[in-house]
C-alpha cells in the first residue's frame, strides 16, 4: 500500500500520450509531490522534440531523456537472439523485452533526483504492470510504486479527455488509432479494433513496418550476415553496431513483407488476448542464428539449449529479467555461443527467410563422414551393432510378450468402471 505522506519526490515513465499527460497533474493532485517526467527511446519513433515543453506544461518540474537504443539493441535484443528464446512459438518478445531496460533507468533517474517513489501509465489488465514493477522491486524495494490505473476512476478516453481539460493539460487534438500499439527498435505490436474478433483476418491498412507478402518485390533479394561468438556483426561483408543491424534488416524485411505473425497469447495476468505483431529484422535474425549454431553446436548442446530457451522466453515475457535464475541460465548460454562464429547466406522472398549457405570455422559438419560416396573415415558395417544394442529395449519388451504399441492393443471394459 502506497503512503501518501511519504511521498515527495516521483519519478514517472511518460510517453507525452493521452495517460501520462494526465498522469502528472493527478499525481500532483492526488499525492501533493513533485513529479519528474522520465523519457526512454527505445527506437519507438515518436517525436521526441516539444516533449519536455509538453511535460512542464502538464506541470511537471522537468524532462529527463535517456537514449537507450544501442544499450537496447547490444545488451537485451542481442542476448534474447543468442538465447533462442520465442513465447509460445511464435511472438519475438519485442515488448516485453524493453521494459525491464526502461524500468532499470527510471530506478537510476529516480536515485540521481531523489525521489521516493516510481509510477508507471500500465493498465491494471495488462503484462507491463507486472514487468515495471518486478523491476523496481528487484532493483530497489525501498522505492514505492504508484499505478494510478489501479487507483483512479478515469475509464474512457472522454474520461480522460474531460480530466485534461478540467487541469489545462496540453492535448494533440487527433483521431485516435482504434489499435494500442507498442513499438521499439525490434517491432510493433497492436492489439484491439477488429482483432479483438479472433476469426477477423487483420486490415491490411493497419501494419505499419511491412508490406503485405502480395505486394512485395517479385524477386528475391540474396543477404549474408556475419556472427561473431552468437552475436551479428556484418551485414553483406560491411560491420555496424547492433542497433544499424537491426534498423537495416528492419528495412530489408520489411520491403519483402518478412515478420508478420498473428497470435492468440496466454497473458501473465490470467487471459488470452489476441496481438498482431511485425518484427521484420529479428526474424531474419533469428533464421540466421538458428542456421549457424546447426553447424556449430552438438546434438546434446543444440537440443538442451531448445528446452532452455522456453524457459527464457517465459522469464522475458513474465518480467523476471533481473533474477538469479536468467543471469545462469546466461551463463549458459554464453558458454555455448563461442563457436557460433561464421556466415549465414539467406534469400528473402514474399514473407519468407529462405536459409540457403551456411559457413563456420568451427562448423562441426564434415562432408566426408556425411557422403553417401565412398570413404574411408565411417564403416557402415559398425551401423549393425549400435542398432542391436539402440534397440535392445524394444527386442526384451517383445519376448516377454508385452504388446507392440499402436498394434492390437487391449481395449479396456469400461462396463467393469461404475460411476459414482
Amino acid at each position: 500500500m502506497v503512503k501518501k505522506d511519504q511521498i515527495k519526490k516521483v519519478v514517472l515513465a511518460y510517453s507525452g500520450g493521452l495517460d501520462t499527460s494526465i498522469i502528472v497533474p493527478w499525481l500532483k493532485e492526488n499525492y501533493n509531490c513533485e513529479v519528474i517526467c522520465f523519457a526512454a527511446n527505445v527506437g519507438q519513433n515518436e517525436k521526441l522534440a516539444g516533449l519536455e515543453e509538453k511535460a512542464l506544461a502538464s506541470g511537471a518540474s522537468k524532462l529527463i531523456i535517456r537514449d537507450l537504443q544501442e544499450e537496447f539493441a547490444r545488451d537485451y535484443l542481442f542476448r534474447l537472439l543468442r538465447s533462442g528464446a520465442i513465447y509460445e512459438n511464435k511472438y519475438l518478445l519485442g515488448t516485453s523485452i524493453a521494459r525491464p531496460l526502461i524500468a532499470k533507468h527510471q530506478v537510476e533517474v529516480a536515485h540521481l533526483e531523489g525521489a521516493d517513489a516510481v509510477a508507471h501509465g500500465c493498465t491494471g489488465k495488462g503484462n507491463d504492470q507486472v514487468r515495471f514493477e518486478l523491476t523496481f522491486m528487484a532493483l530497489d524495494p525501498r522505492l514505492q510504486v504508484i499505478a494510478p490505473w489501479r487507483e483512479w476512476n478515469i475509464r474512457s478516453r472522454e474520461d480522460a479527455l474531460e480530466y485534461a481539460a478540467q487541469h489545462n493539460v496540453p492535448v494533440t487534438a487527433s483521431r485516435k488509432s482504434i489499435y494500442s500499439r507498442d513499438r521499439n527498435s525490434w517491432h510493433i505490436s497492436h492489439e484491439g479494433g477488429n482483432l479483438e474478433d479472433t476469426w477477423s483476418e487483420p486490415h491490411e491498412d493497419m501494419f505499419v513496418l511491412t508490406t503485405s507478402p502480395e505486394k512485395a518485390p517479385d524477386e528475391p533479394e540474396y543477404i549474408e550476415i556475419s556472427f561473431e561468438s552468437g552475436s551479428p556483426t556484418k551485414i553483406n561483408g560491411v560491420k555496424y553496431s547492433p542497433l544499424q543491424i537491426v534498423e537495416m534488416l528492419n528495412k530489408l524485411g520489411g520491403k519483402h513483407g518478412i515478420g508478420r505473425i498473428d497470435l492468440v497469447e496466454n497473458r501473465l495476468v490470467g487471459m488470452k488476448s489476441r496481438g498482431v505483431y511485425e518484427t521484420p529484422g529479428g526474424t531474419i535474425l533469428v533464421a540466421a542464428h538458428k542456421e549457424l549454431e546447426s553447424i556449430c553446436l552438438d546434438k546434446s548442446t543444440l537440443h538442451y539449449k531448445s528446452e532452455i530457451a522456453l524457459k527464457y522466453a517465459e522469464l522475458v515475457y513474465d518480467g523476471v529479467w533481473f533474477t538469479p535464475l536468467r543471469e545462469a541460465i546466461d551463463a549458459f548460454i554464453d558458454s555455448t555461443q563461442g563457436p557460433v562464429t561464421g556466415d549465414v547466406r539467406l534469400k528473402l522472398y514474399k514473407g519468407n527467410v529462405i536459409p540457403v549457405g551456411r559457413r563456420s570455422p568451427f562448423s562441426l559438419y564434415r562432408e566426408d563422414y556425411a557422403s553417401f560416396g565412398q570413404d574411408n573415415v565411417y564403416d557402415q558395417s559398425e551401423a549393425e551393432g549400435f542398432i542391436h544394442l539402440f534397440g535392445l529395449p524394444l527386442k526384451v519388451r517383445s519376448l516377454t510378450g508385452m504388446p507392440v504399441a499402436g498394434l492390437d492393443m487391449p481395449q479396456p471394459d469400461y462396463s467393469k468402471f461404475k460411476r459414482d
